[in-house]
């Protein structure tokens, strides 16, 4: 396997929390290193939320906890290469 880190599983396991709880505001996106995905999950949830009472707010917390599902029950290898070597940034 390439690239692999040791804390490529501490990472994998708070950003599957994070996406659970904290979806909607892209915290596991910025776990990962995916500044840009986190931006826009962050700018979407806070001024679309204003904009659209709370639903476009809604709709990214479902967003995060699919991808918190999804970081949280990949095997370590294959979050490793899906995130780090592949650099795959949404679902």
């Amino acid at each position: 396997m390439a690239n692999f880190n040791p804390s490529h599983p501490t990472k994998q396991l708070l950003a599957g929390y994070c996406g659970i709880i904290l979806g909607a505001f892209g915290v596991h996106k910025f776990i990962l290193g995916y500044s840009s995905e986190g931006f826009i999950m962050l700018v979407i949830s806070v001024v679309g939320g204003s904009f659209t009472y709370g639903i476009s707010l809604l709709i990214m917390q479902l967003v995060g906890l699919i991808e918190g599902m999804i970081y949280l029950n990949k095997s370590p290898e294959g979050f490793v290469n899906t995130y780090f070597v592949n650099k795959q940034g949404w679902f």
